[in-house]
């Protein structure tokens, strides 16, 4: 049974065997290449890329960049990246692209206020948790933010784009 799941068969092959596909809706900026580059880093390959036969990438886009671009990360297994392949036309690989793209789902407001408050009970100070979670301080402070609604109206400041016309 195992022997027929694509993840029975994970290849080391050489980024450069692989390429992007032309319909991929999905990106990543900046910040979140950064954390996902610091998560191979640190935790290794966790997840291989899934190609088609000829090599064409189906899911994994951006893993696949940092293992072709990124000194560190082409470090860690002499340039080769992870694959499983797949057998599916066209059509059934679009679908598989946006279907794992959306199954990763999003993360709720209250459950990560919960883990910023834990991992500050823990004894991680607010740059460890930013660096680790790929936060901005901002978002520290606020997901971290213990006290009732109504004692925080009114701290924000915004810039004077927010005044009406009339009132500048």
């Amino acid at each position: 049974m195992t022997q027929k799941q694509p993840i029975s068969t994970v290849e080391w092959v050489d980024p450069a065997t692989l390429s992007s596909n032309d319909y991929n809706p999905n990106r990543v900026f900046g910040p979140e290449m950064e954390l996902l580059a610091k998560s191979i880093m640190e935790s290794g390959w966790t997840q291989p890329i899934v190609a088609s036969r000829d090599g064409q990438i189906v899911d994994g886009f951006h893993r696949w960049t940092l293992g072709t671009n990124h000194a560190g990360i082409r470090e860690l297994t002499d340039g080769l990246v992870p694959v499983v392949r797949v057998d599916l036309t066209r059509e059934q690989a679009i679908a598989a692209t946006v279907r794992h793209n959306r199954a990763r789902g999003q993360h709720g407001v209250l459950r990560m206020a919960a883990i910023v408050r834990e991992l500050r009970t823990s004894g991680l100070d607010d740059e460890e948790i930013q660096r680790e979670l790929g936060m901005e301080s901002e978002e520290v402070d606020r997901l971290g933010d213990v006290r009732e609604q109504p004692e925080i109206v009114g701290r924000d400041t915004y810039g004077r784009g927010w005044v009406p016309e009339k009132q500048k």
